[in-house]
């Protein structure tokens, strides 16, 4: 009974050691592929000039405080001592074309 056990564990020794010899096979040969493989170029971008001058603004644009701080403290300085004039005709003619351009 001690000996059929020993076989036993003899003949899955056996088995364990193909499987791995197989697997170490597949290994080598997956190995070899990649090594054989031609190896891609490396990717490169270039940009155009249309697309530089763009981010040139882009960069500018982002950096700007998106209005002139000059300009507003005039104006609130001429309004708060009652010296701006609002001329009526002008501020209704660009509210009129800037409704005809949003609405057509």
């Amino acid at each position: 009974m001690v000996s059929q056990v020993n076989k036993g564990q003899q003949q899955a020794n056996v088995l364990t050691n193909a499987k791995q010899q197989k697997v170490d096979l597949q290994n080598n040969n997956a190995n070899t592929a990649q090594a054989n493989a031609p190896k891609a170029a490396a990717d490169s971008v270039s940009l155009t000039p249309q697309a530089q001058q763009l981010k040139s603004l882009q960069d500018k644009a982002q950096q700007s405080s998106g209005f002139d701080s000059n300009k507003v403290a005039e104006l609130k300085k001429a309004i708060s001592e009652g010296k701006y004039q609002i001329d009526a005709e002008k501020l209704a003619k660009n509210i009129a074309a800037f409704e005809f351009d949003v609405y057509g």
